[in-house]
């Protein structure tokens, strides 16, 4: 079957059977391996990218369901070679360890502060929960969240 969407601003069009997942054909069809693949069942966040600015594990969406949607991964986010504002809290905090849960952190916060530019950290954490990460004890995560809302709203 022949979908259409837009991925990070382009639109896309591809030959997709019924069954392939998203996480897939973004990575192996679109060469977009910032959405990382952890437990392929939609527990640890990893894969998480945005459908029409809704935070999605991409493990659990089958590719014809983005069919006329938009979609935004981790690659989306710099513009002109200059991270974007969360991508840049998160080093600046130091909130990358090893870097493989990041995307998927950063996807979910991208979603949290298009709703909430000024959440508290209750909202943060309840926003983030669906994200694991094994290297860190989520303290600077959050302040990275923190730190990009501020940041984001200085520049509004």
């Amino acid at each position: 079957m022949k979908i259409r969407f837009t991925v990070n601003g382009r639109q896309v069009e591809r030959e997709t059977d019924a069954e392939t997942r998203l996480l897939d054909l973004l990575r192996e069809d679109l060469a977009l391996t910032g959405t990382k693949e952890g437990c392929g069942e939609g527990e640890c966040g990893a894969c998480t990218v945005l459908i029409d600015g809704r935070a999605v594990n991409s493990c659990l969406v089958l590719a014809p369901q983005v069919d006329g949607k938009s979609v935004l991964t981790i690659e989306g986010l710099a513009q002109g070679g200059a991270l974007h504002p969360i991508q840049q809290a998160f080093v600046e905090k130091g909130s990358v360890q090893c870097g493989f849960c990041t995307p998927g952190f950063i996807m979910s916060t991208v979603a949290l502060l298009q709703d909430n530019p000024d959440p508290t950290d209750e909202e943060i954490l309840t926003a983030l929960e669906g994200n694991l990460c094994r290297c860190t004890g989520y303290t600077k995560i959050v302040e990275a969240v923190r730190a990009a809302a501020e940041r984001m709203r200085e520049e509004r």
